[in-house]
């Protein structure tokens, strides 16, 4: 099995020296908010990928780091290194770059380095002359025309200017390909900070893509990574989303972090499948158990990974020990698969894809209508129905509406009566049958009056030969219970 990154020549790079406005340029040409735009510099670290429209154009539109140092004696930390090298491969993959600048602060030393670096790569380049908000200052933007690119007065907040700059860029991008478009599977990595998430993803993909730092919260955005295994007609194709740390709300006390948190979330409810990484060493902590039930809470499937278990290892620490912990502290994930990893040495990395792949594959399982009524029959039998005011539930039939999540809905005779450990059993009852590792079910009830003696409907149906009337669930009274 080959593991290759995606590559996409029509891509456009947006670079830059710090708080210049590149963020507010990349989330207006990609329509909507996605990067985070504040006033701190600084807040942009990875690069962020989307593919966007412009004009019936479609293309990859990147936005990179703020660039603080170039020179390598000036480079103080991981961070500002990291930050160099995103840069440098957002360009090596560009057909075109746009190179944000500030009119209001002139032409700085930095505009001019970057500008010497976009030279050096070949790369064509255009000059977004930004925050160019009242007509007075286009006056302005002459200046930059020493940095020996076209340049074009624009203010992204404020949407002047884009359409001509737009205009300039989308020449440069080479003729679209004629590819039959695949849906990617989208993988959110979530975690506390400092739980490998980054580090996990670079070694998936065998680059450094992401920025890696023993310092908590260098992930500050969701960052998309396009992944693709194997190539041809049976090539798997995902998105793989790198979150920030998440830290429990009451301990995040500024606007990015609070930003970083709500991206996260918003990760989460995007997926199509969320992988948990914890760490042995601090064991699952109660931010891990709250994270996890933002998972359920959004029915999503779910991966837990157990990161780091070179150093685990080295302390002593056993899976068979570990697991029996883990699913006691964590008993509401006990269905989710766990998978031991280290992502520094690389032992279990692709085992956890594939895992992965499984529980895509269990969130879309279509369950035969006679099997899932014959489960459920099977379950009334081995406990007692629940009973509320004198009246007992009484389960007539099942049907699958949906998946991802799969939800099952049951025709009863008093949807108030059923509760909340009685749909615990019966999912766990549907779990034991068809396995559903790792995929999230939703049981919705209906009441359905019984039919009267001698009708048609009542002919001697048991609630597993019903089935076949499934269809028609819409025409039965009463009302659907969440």
């Amino acid at each position: 099995m080959t593991l290759q990154q995606t590559a996409k020549a029509r891509v456009v790079a947006i670079v830059g020296r710090p708080n210049v406005g590149k963020s507010a340029v990349f989330n207006r040409i990609a329509g909507r908010r996605i990067a985070i735009v504040h006033d701190e510099s600084g807040v942009t670290r990875d690069r962020l990928v989307r593919e966007v429209d412009w004009e019936e154009q479609r293309f990859q539109l990147v936005d990179t780091g703020g660039v603080v140092m170039l020179d390598a004696e000036g480079r103080k930390s991981t961070i500002e290194t990291g930050i160099r090298s995103q840069v440098d491969a957002a360009l090596s993959d560009a057909a075109v770059a746009i190179l944000v600048v500030d009119v209001q602060q002139g032409v700085h030393p930095l505009d001019e380095e970057v500008a010497r670096v976009i030279r050096k790569s070949g790369v064509p380049c255009v000059v977004a002359v930004n925050k160019c908000d009242q007509p007075q200052h286009e006056a302005g933007a002459a200046e930059f025309s020493r940095l020996g690119f076209a340049f074009f007065p624009v203010a992204a907040q404020h949407n002047r200017g884009m359409g001509d700059l737009m205009e300039a860029v989308l020449p440069h991008l080479p003729e679209a390909a004629n590819e039959t478009a695949v849906k990617p599977l989208r993988v959110a990595i979530v975690g506390r900070p400092n739980a490998g998430k980054s580090s996990y993803i670079n070694r998936l993909l065998r680059a450094e893509r992401v920025i890696v730092s023993d310092v908590a919260g260098t992930t500050r955005d969701s960052i998309d990574v396009p992944f693709t295994i194997g190539s041809g007609d049976q090539a798997r194709h995902y998105i793989l989303v790198d979150t920030a740390g998440m830290r429990n709300r009451h301990s995040v006390d500024n606007a990015v972090e609070r930003f970083s948190l709500f991206r996260a979330e918003e990760s989460v409810k995007d997926a199509d499948v969320v992988v948990l990484v914890l760490d042995p060493e601090l064991g699952p902590t109660v931010q891990d158990k709250h994270i996890a039930a933002l998972i359920q809470k959004n029915k999503k499937g779910c991966v837990l990974l157990m990161n780091k278990w070179d150093r685990a290892e080295e302390k002593g620490m056993t899976q068979t020990k570990t697991e029996p912990v883990l699913r006691q502290i964590m008993p509401f994930m006990n269905y989710v698969p766990l998978v031991f990893i280290s992502a520094k040495t690389g032992y279990n990395v692709r085992r956890s894809i594939e895992v992965i792949d499984a529980v895509a594959a269990q969130t879309r399982v279509k369950l035969p209508t006679g099997m899932l009524n014959r489960t459920l029959v099977e379950a009334t039998r081995r406990v007692v129905a629940p009973s509320r005011g004198g009246k007992r539930l009484r389960v007539y039939y099942a049907v699958q509406l949906g998946v991802a999540p799969i939800t099952i809905r049951m025709f009863v005779n008093d949807p108030k009566v059923a509760t909340k450990p009685y749909t615990d059993f019966m999912t766990r009852s549907l779990r034991e049958r068809f396995g559903l590792e790792g995929a999230p079910v939703e049981i919705l009830y209906r009441a359905r009056s019984r039919p009267e003696p001698g009708t048609h409907s009542a002919a001697k149906k048991t609630a597993a030969a019903k089935v076949e009337d499934a269809e028609g669930e819409e025409d039965f009274p009463g009302e659907l219970c969440d």
